[in-house]
């Protein structure tokens, strides 16, 4: 059952975004990423109070993806991504982006320990993610 409302554009766009983010560090990457997208929509709390759609969340400015200013993210949207974003549309978590809000590549360092007063939940690949502090009231 889906954590977020949606439609078939809004699964299609949410899939263009795992790709575009994540795509070489594979599916569980991609999905980590997603992860994160839906977090946002789902969380009321700190630059996203007002995110409560996946085309907010995608598009939000400033704050938002990097990805979303490339080409490479205007591709359509392959099925297996759809796929994909569809697991997190309908709430699957995974390890370390369960309520990870941000992510970053820290291109060859190590993750801080907090980034932006947010406490990193782990590293998966080339990216570090972050949850908001439990007093953020988030979820």
């Amino acid at each position: 059952m889906a954590v977020v409302k949606y439609n078939d554009s809004e699964v299609a766009l949410l899939a263009r975004l795992m790709r575009a983010e994540a795509e070489g560090e594979g599916k569980k990457g991609m999905l980590l990423v997603g992860n994160v997208g839906i977090n946002r929509v789902r969380g009321r709390c700190l630059d996203f109070k007002d995110i409560n759609t996946i085309t907010k969340m995608v598009y939000q400015s400033p704050g938002g993806f990097e990805a979303t200013t490339k080409s490479y993210f205007n591709q359509r949207a392959r099925e297996v991504d759809k796929k994909l974003a569809l697991r997190c549309i309908n709430g699957e978590r995974f390890v370390p982006a369960t309520t990870a809000l941000w992510f970053y590549n820290p291109f060859g360092q190590s993750c801080k320990a907090s980034w932006f007063g947010q406490w990193n939940s782990g590293k998966y690949k080339n990216h570090c993610f972050y949850q908001p502090l439990e007093s953020e009231n988030c979820y």
